[in-house]
C-alpha cells in the first residue's frame, strides 16, 4: 500500500505543481511580490492536501504557544522536504515565512524559479564569512518586512538519531539583527526518509521549544543553546533511535 499511496501521491504532486508554480513565477514581476508568495501558499496548501490525504501523513504539534507574536529566527532540525512545507504553518497570524537556501537551488527549473520570486534569503556557499554577511542583509531586511526566517544549521537533511555540526548561519543572523530564536525539533524522517521515494503514513511531531531572545549573546552561545535543547528534544520523541547510545553510556 505504501508503493500504491507513495506512487499516487507523485503523480498528484506533479500534476499540481505544474498547474501552480508557473503562477508563483509569474506573480511577481505581473502582480507584485505579495501576489508571489500568495500563490506560493496556495501551491504549499495543494502538496499538503496530498500529503496528508494521500498519504497519509499527518503533523502533530507540541509547543505552539512558544512561537513568538513577532517575526524572528527559527533553527529547526532538519530531515526531508515535508518540514520546509509545514513548519510554515507553525507561524502564527498566517504570517509568512522565508528559508535560508544555497544559490544553487534558484536554477532549478519551476522550483528554483518559484523560489526565487518569493525572494528567500540565498547565499553564496563558497564566499566564506561573505555569505555570513549575505544572510544578515537578506535576513534583516526580511525580519523587518514580517517574514520569519526558518534555517537549518545543519545545512542538509540528517537521517533520524544522527547528527551534523551547527553551523552558525542563523545563530549569526539572530545575534547582528537581535531578534527571538525558537528551537525546532521532528522526526519527520521516520516517515519522509531523505530521497526516498516511499512514505509510511502516520503522525509526524514537531516540538517548538521555548523562544529567547538572542540580542548580546554571541552566535557560539546561541548555537550551544539551541543545539542542546533540539538534540535533548530528539532523544524524547524519537527514543528508539538513541537506545544503543543510552545502553553504551549505562555500561560504561
Amino acid at each position: 500500500m505504501a508503493a500504491i499511496r507513495s506512487t499516487l501521491f507523485m503523480v498528484y504532486a506533479i500534476v499540481w505543481s505544474v498547474f501552480t508554480a508557473p503562477l508563483v513565477v509569474i506573480a511577481g514581476p505581473l502582480l507584485g511580490g505579495a501576489w508571489a508568495y500568495r500563490f506560493g501558499r496556495l501551491w504549499r496548501l495543494g502538496t499538503q492536501f496530498g500529503v496528508e490525504n494521500i498519504l497519509g501523513i499527518r503533523p502533530e504539534v507540541i509547543g505552539r504557544e512558544n512561537m513568538p507574536a513577532e517575526p524572528c529566527v527559527i533553527l529547526s532540525k532538519h530531515q526531508s522536504a515535508w518540514e520546509t512545507m509545514t513548519l510554515q504553518d507553525c507561524v502564527p497570524n498566517g504570517a509568512y515565512c522565508v528559508f535560508v537556501l544555497k544559490q544553487e537551488l534558484l536554477k532549478v527549473p519551476f522550483v528554483g524559479w518559484g523560489l526565487a520570486a518569493m525572494k528567500m534569503i540565498s547565499i553564496d556557499r563558497t564566499a566564506g564569512k561573505d555569505a555570513l554577511d549575505q544572510v544578515v542583509q537578506q535576513g534583516r531586511e526580511r525580519l523587518k518586512q514580517g517574514f520569519y526566517v526558518i534555517v537549518f544549521p545543519e545545512g542538509t537533511r540528517v537521517a533520524p538519531g544522527q547528527k551534523k555540526r551547527y553551523k552558525a548561519g542563523g545563530a549569526y543572523l539572530a545575534t547582528h539583527v537581535g531578534c527571538k530564536v525558537v528551537p525546532v525539533a521532528h522526526d519527520a524522517g521516520e516517515l519522509w526518509p531523505r530521497q526516498a521515494f516511499l512514505k509510511k503514513r502516520g503522525t509526524i511531531t514537531i516540538s517548538i521549544g521555548p523562544a529567547f531572545d538572542a540580542t548580546g549573546m554571541s552566535e557560539g552561545e546561541v548555537n550551544q543553546r539551541v543545539e542542546q535543547w533540539i538534540e535533548a528534544e530528539m532523544r524524547r520523541i524519537s527514543p528508539h533511535r538513541y537506545a544503543n547510545a543510552n545502553a553504551s553510556k549505562q555500561g560504561s
